[in-house]
């Protein structure tokens, strides 16, 4: 029976090719393709097209009725690379910036051992989700029926994570990534000129002060002990020197684990808005998208991924949530499971995660591989 070992010299060979050939949300017709293609030689039954351009491979073994489901997301960023890479992104603008490829080739990887081996008593289905940057492929999975037509009892995400040295895997019961909140604010007078500024409500003017009163938000309506993030990330207003702009437009992000803390900052933002249009006689509109819940981990699957991730390598309590986001989120509201992280960082350092300079670490794939597999045998294992 062929190792583990064995596969990792053609996963790499598969996680570069997807590297060079990157696709964004709801485009990735050639990814699913490939990894449809490689389920299929593989004897799994393979569905495509689920949340539009995902793919699921099912693998039974045995004749128990426990299930579990493994996801990998498949989709790249609008960023264009600068690794110089022999294998660096061929399509300008599109750029595998956040490991998407390499958690492709680990769940292939598992698959190919799994399909194998049949070290396992269950079902095991394999989800390949597109879309999971800012755009709800797993939302849009799970609205098709994901969970009614491939149940689990599980489901795990592995994500590699450059803030960890590459042998170790981390994890954490409760919340370990953010919910994500955009806002967009947009205040509008009438515009005029510079020079007549007493005839012209400044919308420049009330969008500064409404800056500087939004990052106090945090700070002062948020208690202490609770962890929040605003951050203000655009502006803009005017056209040329002597013009008092129509409109100005503000826009940012907020990141929050507890709902009660996200409705306190929605509500905070609104109202500050408001005061500052009618202190500045200019119109103030909100539009306030909370896109990704935040990503909370059931106890007793974080507790299975630490067992499972202490077989293969160094297994960390991960001790603080990480304010980034993830749609994985949207699985977790339909079935308990766990986000894991997976250490991926060189001795000698790794560029951060959407670094236009990032590249997944391949010494790390054999890790994954073993991961997944250990997740399935251990919540599969045979006579359970």
């Amino acid at each position: 029976m062929t190792d583990i070992a064995d596969l990792i010299e053609p996963l790499v060979a598969f996680r570069r090719d997807i590297h060079a050939h990157p696709e964004l949300a709801f485009s990735e017709h050639r990814t699913a393709g490939r990894i449809a293609e490689q389920l299929r030689l593989l004897g799994l039954e393979v569905h495509e097209g689920i949340g539009r351009t995902g793919v699921v491979g099912v693998l039974r073994n045995g004749s128990s009725a426990r299930c579990i489901g493994l996801r990998a997301d498949m989709d790249a960023l609008p960023i264009d690379e600068q690794t110089n890479l022999p294998y660096a992104s061929r399509n300008p603008g599109h750029f595998h910036g956040c490991g998407h490829d390499g958690h492709v080739a680990m769940l292939l990887g598992a698959a190919q051992h799994l399909a194998r081996s049949r070290t396992f008593d269950g079902t095991v289905h394999f989800f390949f989700q597109p879309a999971e940057e800012g755009h709800g492929g797993a939302r849009e999975m799970v609205r098709e029926g994901l969970f009614d037509r491939f149940p689990c009892d599980r489901v795990f995400a592995v994500h590699n994570w450059p803030d960890l040295p590459a042998g170790t895997i981390a994890t954490r019961p409760g919340p370990i990534m953010g919910a994500a909140d955009k806002f967009e604010i947009r205040l509008e007078g009438r515009g005029g000129h510079a020079a007549i500024p007493q005839d012209t409500p400044d919308a420049i003017l009330a969008a500064a002060a409404l800056v500087q009163q939004l990052n106090g938000i945090v700070s002062r309506r948020v208690a202490p002990t609770a962890s929040a993030v605003l951050s203000i990330t655009q502006i803009h207003g005017g056209h040329t020197h002597n013009v008092i702009p129509e409109a100005v437009i503000i826009s940012g992000t907020v990141r929050t684990f507890d709902p009660q803390i996200q409705d306190r900052i929605e509500a905070s933002i609104r109202q500050m808005a408001a005061g500052v249009g009618l202190a500045g006689e200019v119109t103030a509109t909100v539009t306030y998208d909370r896109y990704y819940p935040a990503t909370i981990n059931d106890a007793e699957a974080a507790q299975e991924a630490l067992e499972a991730a202490a077989t293969v390598g160094e297994a960390r309590l991960a001790p603080d949530p990480a304010f980034t986001s993830e749609d994985f989120a949207f699985m977790l509201q339909a079935c308990k499971g766990a986000y894991i992280w997976l250490g991926q960082a060189k001795p000698e350092g790794s560029a951060p995660l959407h670094n236009p300079h990032y590249d997944f670490n391949d010494d790390v794939l054999e890790l994954g591989v073993r991961l997944h597999v250990a997740l399935v045998e251990r919540h599969l294992a045979a006579g359970k």
